[in-house]
């Protein structure tokens, strides 16, 4: 437990500040920005796609119906590619906390690393795919969430963005993080990867074969990180984990597959496995070692403080509330969606010919704030649609509307979900 609050401790500060940016990200940058670039195959589409992903906090769960929507409104699959590669990788808020837990060095490795990365994969993308058809982004629809707000209503969301649908999207992997980290650190044995030293290459096989199926946020895989480098796991392996968990699991895997085809899904995979195992090697055999040696001291030199900084314990405390305050929110919102589900189905079997119908979809892949948002928006858009509730925790959406089904699914399969 203890090598969990100091870890919490050392990263407090860091996590807010990551929030804080996310949030005037969200709330500052128009979404119309990130469509109106990317339409293109060719290779400055998949740059503008790399520039944009690389700094925004999406986790690998989020970042599938934000891509599978640039997508549907006129990115070409190089640039879908590539925004799918960089944006898990990394984020202001896991850049800087990369930055507080294991040093400058792995702080500007990981977002070279998902450049690299993205860019390969779009490319070769757009050379296997040189008559992908895309929507003319001239003509798309875009939604301006935030159009009309005033400087004081957009801090507002920006604050409500980084601190509250931040939190509850990646508060508990954060967390499941924090504590697979502390038990690492407890139950492991020292120097147990030391077994690896000599053959790193195999390591890192053993690493990609762990966390490509799982799911690991690009924030909560860092302290993991820190344990295992702490017990004898080599800084380049490390990264391979850094890169390869938070860029690749299964569920993007079949949407990938379902959306962009089998080939893409090869050429994702490819790009991802060989930048990693490229940048792990290269960290192992020509880097100078001692640029990561810092990290193998963040316990010692955590603990070393017996009296930690003041400002550290009042970012702890204050992420503690955030946290809190982010699962009491989604405790209540569940048991709302659970009484407006009763009124609901009240409403329809009471239903008459004058009056709306509502309908109960259940789907399958969302994950996150992120993903349910999504959800609501393709949903909304649809013609016919009067309101729509998306309750992630039962992953059902209520559409009020004389709108057929079919459609409804249509909307919800365009963003790699499977509704039912």
């Amino acid at each position: 437990m203890n090598e969990i609050l100091l870890l919490i401790n050392e990263m407090s500060p860091y996590l807010l500040l990551g929030f804080l940016l996310a949030g005037i990200m969200h709330a500052f940058i128009p979404t119309k920005i990130y469509h109106k670039y990317l339409s293109k195959n060719n290779f400055k589409s998949v740059l503008y796609a790399t520039a944009f992903g690389i700094p925004l906090p999406l986790c690998s769960c989020g970042v599938i119906p934000t891509a599978m929507s640039l997508r549907r409104e006129g990115a070409s699959k190089g640039a879908t590619v590539s925004f799918l590669i960089a944006t898990p990788q990394t984020g202001v808020d896991s850049i800087i906390a990369t930055y507080a837990l294991m040093g400058l060095p792995f702080a500007i490795l990981r977002p070279i690393a998902a450049l690299f990365t993205s860019l390969i994969g779009g490319i070769f993308v757009n050379i296997f795919n040189k008559n992908d058809s895309t929507v003319d982004s001239k003509n798309a629809v875009y939604s301006e969430e935030f159009k009309g707000y005033t400087l004081s209503k957009r801090i507002v969301e920006a604050l409500k963005y980084g601190f509250v649908d931040m939190m509850q999207s990646i508060g508990k992997w954060l967390i499941i993080g924090l504590i697979v980290a502390g038990l690492i650190t407890t139950l492991v044995p020292d120097n147990f990867f030391a077994l690896f030293a000599d053959n790193s290459l195999l390591s890192m096989l053993i690493v990609l074969l762990v966390a490509i199926p799982m799911y690991l946020c690009a924030t909560g895989s860092i302290p993991i990180a820190v344990a295992l480098i702490l017990k004898g796991l080599s800084p380049g392996t490390a990264l391979v984990l850094l890169m390869a968990g938070p860029a690749v699991n299964a569920a993007s895997i079949l949407v990938i597959n379902k959306v962009l085809g089998r080939k893409t899904l090869l050429i994702y995979l490819f790009a991802i496995i060989s930048g990693a195992i490229s940048f792990g090697l290269c960290i192992d055999y020509i880097l100078p070692t001692q640029w990561f040696i810092s990290v193998l001291n963040v316990a010692s030199s955590c603990s070393a403080h017996a009296t930690p900084q003041y400002f550290n314990i009042a970012c702890t405390i204050i992420l503690f509330i955030l946290l809190a305050n982010a699962f009491i929110l989604r405790f209540l919102r569940k048991n709302n969606n659970c009484s407006c589900k009763c009124e609901c189905n009240k409403s329809q079997e009471t239903n008459n010919e004058q009056e709306p119908e509502f309908k109960v979809i259940n789907i399958e892949g969302m994950h996150c704030i992120h993903c349910a948002k999504s959800v609501k928006r393709a949903i909304a858009e649809i013609d016919g649609v009067e309101s729509v509730s998306v309750d992630l925790d039962n992953k059902t959406a209520t559409v009020k509307g004389k709108v057929p089904t079919e459609l409804i699914h249509k909307a919800i399969s365009s963003l790699g979900f499977k509704p039912k």
